[in-house]
């Protein structure tokens, strides 16, 4: 980042916000070098709102079923990013499929509780994930950092993190080992982006080592 420059992201949620509640203590640490300037919310019970609210993020509440199709939910949403300027749009467990527009190719991140391009897809969220790696019996699992386009977890990927699936793993003990790691992941993948070390050439990302 340019001296002065701040990065600056908007935040997509549908729940919890356990992703959300990583970056904003990470930023409030001084380990995650950008500035939340809006939380939008697919949900009005989502508990992530409570975090924006005590962190002082501003943050809006766009309902899926207050629109007639998915063009017009993506451009209330799209539209609000562009009034808070944000760089890029950070999906954190955003559960409604949109429409990028064009101006936001390549500055909508998602991140996937799986190694794409394995166990992904529709279908393929939550719990469904895990389970899905455990019913195959794969020996490896992880999370995708990747670039958002139009269609399901397909976009470039940024960056992934490999976890070991282990003989007595659950459901939920696998979950809680790949969530480690997307805390790891994704502030990273973020990080690289905003210090201007990624750059896309049609499926591949490549990292720029830091300047020193």
């Amino acid at each position: 980042m340019s001296p002065g420059f701040t990065f600056r992201i908007a935040v997509l949620i549908s729940g919890g916000g356990t992703t959300l509640r990583n970056f904003i203590e990470r930023i409030a640490a001084g380990r995650l070098r950008m500035e939340i300037v809006l939380v939008i919310s697919s949900s009005p019970t989502a508990r992530g709102l409570q975090y924006a609210a005590e962190a002082g993020i501003p943050a809006a509440i766009v309902e899926r079923r207050a629109f007639a199709g998915q063009d017009e939910f993506s451009r209330a949403i799209f539209d609000r990013c562009r009034q808070a300027g944000a760089d890029l749009v950070a999906m954190a467990g955003f559960l409604k499929r949109v429409t990028i527009p064009d101006d936001f190719a390549n500055r909508v991140t998602n991140i996937h509780p799986a190694l794409i391009p394995a166990f992904c897809g529709p279908g393929f969220y939550g719990h469904r994930v895990h389970e899905a790696v455990l019913e195959y019996g794969a020996k490896l699992s992880g999370c995708t950092v990747h670039f958002a386009d139009n269609e399901y977890d397909h976009g470039p990927v940024i960056l992934q993190k490999a976890v070991p699936v282990l003989d007595c793993d659950t459901p939920d003990t696998l979950a809680a080992r790949v969530f480690e790691a997307e805390c790891e992941a994704y502030p990273e993948a973020l990080q690289l982006i905003a210090d201007g070390r990624v750059s896309v050439e049609g499926r591949r990302v490549k990292i720029t080592p830091p300047i020193l």
